[in-house]
Order: structure tokens, then sequence, then C-alpha cells
């Protein structure tokens, strides 16, 4: 039976505001007004690459929520899930991006506390939601936003597992949310009900405390759960400018290990949003060619890096250009300097 969502993900939307280019938090006068959020920025990315994708939230009965919603529609994002806060403290959260210049990293200040979304309650949704989509995507982020958001998006999962959805996670860890142990003992009790997995090799040592090689951690979590496929980003800094970024995609069914050669010395233009651009890669490869792994490599590969070179959270690249994007990085002959 054909699902009307390709993909739908539970997530905080989030206002963000920038100073303009360079300029400091402490000292400039003026922000830019955007919006992002983890899975927002995945849904719009698999959204702009061709399928169909819908966002679950909670949003204040304001404007500010309303200039959220909208964005979300530009996106191309489906709305039919966003339920809406009308007490008066309603609120979306807030975070301040200060972009960075070596040897000044970038910096992020939140306001997010007691948000809509802290509020989410399973009760807000129909029944239906649960057999409305192939894929559900949400991340350690929400879970970790209180105590009744957790435990909303856990039955979420729970649910939609029932119902035969593929079910994908990223752990995200953010420190400022929680303590790496709140984070793994939470984690620990859903990566049952998990299918696909992100974790980066710094959250699969510090929070999971495993050891050995990026392989090994990444084949660990299937053998302890029902998961059949990990996937690791690989980024190296060189300057807040200047980044090479590649992945690893394990597939416990073939015990085989996906690569490819990564992308180096990307022009950082804005790096917020590009790991989970890479997911929106990931999961328009399998979603649109299941069990084509170094396909979906290739795709979250491609994402990610361009997404580094576009500032705000939400990536803009179709499947036209991801799919030009791939065939130049596989390239070995001359190349035109621009498309025209």
């Amino acid at each position: 039976m054909k699902k009307e969502f390709d993909l739908l993900s539970v997530g905080e939307v989030l206002l963000r505001l920038s100073p303009p280019s360079n300029e400091r938090l402490v000292r400039g006068e003026t922000f830019q007004k955007q919006v992002g959020g983890a899975e927002l920025n995945v849904v719009s990315g698999v959204s702009l690459l061709g399928l169909r994708t819908g966002i679950i939230s909670k949003l204040p009965a304001n404007d500010i929520g309303i200039y959220a919603k909208n964005r979300i529609r530009f996106c191309g994002v489906s709305d039919d899930y966003l339920v809406y806060d009308q007490e008066k403290d309603a609120r979306l959260g807030v975070y301040y991006y200060e972009n960075g210049a070596y040897p000044r990293k970038p910096r992020v200040a939140y306001d997010r506390a007691h948000t809509s979304i802290t509020k989410l309650d399973i009760s807000e949704f129909d029944d239906s939601l649960y057999s409305s989509a192939r894929c559900f995507h949400t991340s350690g982020i929400t879970l970790a936003l209180s105590h009744q958001c957790q435990e909303t998006v856990i039955e979420m999962m729970k649910r939609f597992k029932e119902h035969g959805t593929f079910i994908s996670f990223d752990v995200n860890f953010r420190g400022n949310l929680w303590s790496g142990e709140e984070a793994r003992k939470c984690i620990e009790d859903i990566l049952p009900y998990v299918d696909l997995f992100f974790c980066s090799e710094d959250t699969a040592r510090l929070t999971f405390k495993k050891e050995g090689s990026v392989k090994e951690m990444m084949k660990s979590f299937t053998q302890e759960y029902p998961i059949s496929v990990v996937a690791s980003t690989q980024r190296i800094v060189h300057s807040p400018r200047v980044h090479t970024f590649g992945s690893v995609i394990y597939s416990a069914k073939e015990d085989t290990y996906y690569e490819e050669e990564p992308y180096r010395n990307i022009e950082v233009v804005d790096r917020i949003g590009s790991g989970d651009a890479y997911i929106s890669g990931v999961l328009y490869g399998l979603l649109s060619e299941p069990e084509n792994y170094q396909r979906a490599l290739e795709y979250g590969n491609a994402t990610g890096a361009v997404k580094n070179t576009i500032p705000g959270d939400l990536p803009s690249s179709d499947l036209k250009e991801i799919d030009s994007i791939i065939e130049a990085h596989h390239s070995t002959g001359a190349q035109l300097e621009m498309n025209r």
C-alpha cells in the first residue's frame, strides 16, 4: 500500500538570529532572521530532492509561529502535522549564531527553555499519523528538550514501528541540553526500535564509551541492537573556512562498509545544518533506491558537503545540482569553471 509520505520527522523548529558577516554577538546591533532545526533541515533536504516529506512539531499561535510555518511550506515540507500552542506563554525557541574566522571559532548561544515543543503531547495527533509514512526520523536533540517531549517522541517511535515504518535516528548530541550519561541511558532504551543509526566517531567514544576503530564501533552497534545500517560522518576542520567532509556507511546484512573519496578543501560559508543535509542525502538515497548503500553514501556526502557553502540552516540544492556535484566529484578530467 502506497503511503502518503516518504518521510516524516518530529523535532523543534527554531528561530535563528545571526549578526551579518563576521560581526560579533557582543557588539553587533542587527540580526538576520531565519528558521531551522535539525529535523526540519533533514525533511527540507529530502523534499528538495523530490520526495514527499512532513514535519511534526508544535509552534506558538502567534506571528512568529506563522513566520515559521510559512518558511516550512516554502521548503516544500507539509505542515499537516503542525500543532499550535494557544497559551499566553507560547514561544518559539531561539538560537544566536556567530560566524568564525581563524583563529576565532563559530559561537552559538541558545534561548530555547520552556518552548512550545516541550509541551508536545501524543493526544494531539490522530492515530492515522502512524501509518502515513515509509520512514520516521528524529534525533537526540528532540529527546533532550523535556521529559514530556521525550516520552511523546519515544511513544511515536514505537507506534510508527508497529506499523512497519523504517526508523531513522541521529544521536546529534548537544552537551548544553543534557549530559553524556543522560543521553546514553535514554538512547540505549530506544535503539531496539531503530533501523538506521547516525552516530559520529567522537559521540560513539565519548557518549557510548565505545573503543576501537570507527568501523569496529559502527559494527558493534548492529551486534548489540537490531540496527541494520549505521552511518558516521568524517569531518576534518582545517580552519573555520576550510573543511574536508566524507563518511562511512555500514550495512549489517551485507557485513559491508561503504566509502568514497571525501570532499576536500570545502569553502565553508556556514557549517550549521551540514550534518542534517548529509542525513537528508542518505535518506533520499535509501528511500528512492533501497539497499543501494553506495549510492546513498554518495548523495549524503554531496548534500553534506555543498550545504557548507550555503548560509542558513536549511539546504537549497535540488536533485539536478546534487547529481552534477556527484558527477564532478567522480570526474578526473577538466571541468568548467561555471555552470552557464
